[in-house]
């Protein structure tokens, strides 16, 4: 991206925007890796938030901003480390930032993995604090990576989810993949239970993944989410943001993938009624996106199978789409909520205390999916 399009791109982002910046992220030493132990802290007057016995976490109305917050109650291993991913055209080394949780109730045997895609302006440590994942992690045994953009790649952390080129949107994706693949193979990660979530570009770089390598996911999980297929340079990408695709969602889809050959992708979609960042509308194009990937509907938009529920929780209108008995594609519109996460720690920019706790409902809605990998490749996963 030309210098120019990113102050464009900027320039359009601080219009909309109306949470408060987010802080300077810390430098990653490349030479060598760092590993930090987060142990259960919490101060004099904080009240700790317990897990509930569905993996939900009962929270209050506000956190504090200067006490000890939900991030500081995790009791597992925090290790931030970097990646040597492959190189992409123009570069010899192409090192991933990232943070690895490990819950202590982690069972025996792999863990399922949980892989957490920031948005703009966001480092891993805000996202996790932000989110309280790790919280849910702790009370489901299960690993949670969060990869973070370089300031190399864009100024303000955006991931490139538009442009996918092997120099800019497609090589991320590659490189998340070649991080997951180290994991499995040294951290004992299940491969058939791995899952992505993302937020806004975080959001529009994990349906990239989902659309090119849909066999190493079980489920993807989209939070204020940009609608896919459109946008392939920084102005047709806030175009899209601000208005939704212009064209048909189930036309951008099939021509990106095969859809008569994609073995199909489970899909969570959260979105705020109040988003003034990336418009509602892009949810709703979503969601048929999916819908035309999981066999629901046909190119034309015609019905071809399954079934809907509509149900109402608090701020949240859902909508399931249920293949039997099974939910596979859920649209969650949550009113009055802004471009954050709902249910997080507010006093972290870009996540808001509003709405059903969007880390729980996620986690509730993949802990259900499973990618069901041929024989030998499980074999060969378990050596």
């Amino acid at each position: 991206m030309t210098k120019s399009l990113t102050k464009f791109w900027l320039q359009g982002l601080k219009r909309w925007m109306t949470t408060i910046p987010v802080g300077q992220a810390q430098d990653l030493p490349q030479a060598k890796k760092k590993r930090r132990t987060r142990k259960a802290a919490a101060g004099a007057g904080a009240t700790r938030r317990a897990p509930e016995r569905d993996g939900r976490v009962a929270r209050e109305t506000r956190e504090s901003r200067v006490r000890p917050r939900a991030g500081a109650w995790t009791k597992g291993d925090w290790t931030r480390s970097y990646h040597s991913a492959p190189p992409l055209p123009g570069r010899l080394v192409n090192h991933l930032s990232y943070g690895l949780y490990i819950p202590p109730t982690a069972k025996p045997g792999p863990m399922p993995l949980v892989v957490m895609l920031h948005g703009c302006k966001q480092t891993i440590d805000e996202f996790a604090l932000g989110t309280r994942m790790n919280l849910v992690a702790d009370a489901n045994g299960f690993a949670v990576v969060y990869p973070e953009q370089s300031k190399h790649a864009h100024a303000h952390r955006c991931w490139n989810w538009y442009d996918d080129r092997e120099t800019a949107g497609l090589g991320e994706a590659r490189a998340v993949v070649s991080l997951v693949d180290s994991l499995i193979a040294h951290r004992g990660i299940d491969p058939e239970r791995i899952y992505l979530a993302g937020l806004s570009a975080g959001a529009g770089l994990a349906s990239l993944l989902a659309l090119h390598y849909p066999d190493r996911f079980a489920a993807v999980a989209l939070h204020s989410a940009p609608a896919i297929g459109e946008a392939h340079s920084g102005m047709t990408a806030m175009d899209v943001m601000r208005r939704g695709a212009r064209r048909d969602p189930i036309a951008l889809v099939d021509a990106m993938v095969d859809a008569a050959a994609y073995p199909g992708m489970p899909a969570i979609i959260v979105h705020g009624d109040a988003d003034h960042v990336v418009a509602p509308k892009n949810a709703e194009q979503l969601s048929l996106a999916f819908l035309r990937l999981n066999g629901f509907v046909d190119q034309a938009g015609g019905w071809v199978t399954g079934s809907v529920r509509e149900s109402r929780e608090g701020a949240a209108e859902i909508h399931d789409y249920l293949m039997g008995s099974r939910c596979v594609v859920r649209l969650c519109r949550v009113s009055d909520l802004g471009h954050a996460w709902a249910g997080g720690d507010e006093a972290v920019p870009f996540h808001a205390a509003h709405g059903p706790d969007a880390s729980s409902m996620i986690w509730a809605f993949m802990r259900e999916q499973r990618r069901r990998l041929p024989t030998a490749a499980r074999r060969a996963a378990a050596r």
